[in-house]
């Protein structure tokens, strides 16, 4: 009889949860060779999902939940999972129900063939818009053009891992600014993908606004590559060059016209051009310094407030 836990991150889920943890329920209770458990990971919001999940781990001694100080955010919170489950498989999925708990028998079927990471493939999702699907393709494609590991544009933090690249997260990956999508596939070991269609959010809304995305996207690209820093020297000389040889002509433009242009249009140009060069590369060097700084400062990943039926 084997483990299995299923680690769920939650925040502000009020209006699904309860219906989350009924269809988890029942959909465990159809496995056969193994000892299931839930592990919900709270962070701190303004609703009652933890009164809710209170209720719910008084009747269900299987459920189990950690409630965080704070919000750390979506990758803090399945690290926090991953650290506190000690079973023989774990499997990562969202608790708004738009990882569907039936996909689990089709992961759980990939391991007993032999993978460690059974990573799940989004083939569709009913209530995604337009703009939230180009813009997911598109940081995608340049992720994948920037970066040395692979990364699937409809890949989803819904996936298995066995105890084996548990243990190897739990001690030796402890990154600060984690991007599991890419930790994942750069680890290595026996990798599958199974496809499933993304059900529509039941209730609620989706708690990764624009900034969110824009901060988990720029988490990515500094966590996978160096080539933003290449681009950037690459950048500057070619500009160096072209800012050299625009002065040798207008020193040989000085000597050979008696009355010289004005040239206020050109040196707005030039330094427009130069000015915005340089925010926009001091930007990605911030970016990379801010990394750094996040990792000298060694603050815990997370903190747990509360644990319930451990």
């Amino acid at each position: 009889m084997r483990t299995l836990t299923i680690i769920a991150p939650v925040y502000n889920e009020e209006e699904v949860i309860a219906d989350f943890y009924r269809e988890l329920k029942v959909e465990l209770g159809k496995l056969s060779g193994y000892s299931a458990s839930m592990l919900f990971v709270v962070g701190r919001g303004s609703d009652r999902t933890l009164p809710i999940l209170k209720e719910l781990a008084s009747k269900d001694k299987s459920l189990r939940v950690l409630w965080l100080s704070s919000r750390f955010g979506h990758q803090m919170q399945l690290l926090a999972g991953i650290d506190h489950a000690e079973s023989d498989v774990l499997i990562m999925m969202d608790s708004d129900l738009q990882h569907p708990p039936s996909v689990i028998p089709k992961l759980l079927a990939e391991f007993e063939k032999g993978s460690d990471v059974v990573y799940t493939i989004r083939e569709k999702t009913a209530d995604q818009s337009f703009y939230r699907k180009w813009s997911s393709d598109i940081f995608y494609w340049f992720l994948n053009r920037i970066s040395d590991v692979r990364i699937s544009g409809n890949a989803a933090d819904f996936r298995l891992i066995s105890r084996k690249v548990a243990k190897v997260l739990q001690q030796e990956i402890r990154e600060r600014n984690l991007f599991l999508r890419g930790i994942i596939p750069w680890l290595g070991f026996n990798q599958v993908g199974v496809h499933f269609v993304a059900n529509p959010r039941k209730a609620g809304k989706s708690k990764y606004s624009l900034s969110h995305l824009i901060t988990f996207g720029l988490a990515g690209v500094v966590s996978f590559s160096r080539k933003p820093l290449r681009v950037a020297i690459v950048v500057g000389l070619v500009v160096a060059t072209l800012g050299f040889l625009y002065a040798l002509f207008v020193t040989v433009q000085s000597f050979m016209s008696k009355s010289l242009p004005e040239g206020w249009a050109t040196v707005i140009v030039l330094l427009s051009v130069f000015g915005g060069l340089q925010l926009v590369f001091l930007g990605v060097l911030g970016e990379y310094i801010g990394a750094i700084f996040d990792e000298v400062k060694k603050r815990p990943h997370y903190i747990v407030d509360e644990k319930i039926n451990f």
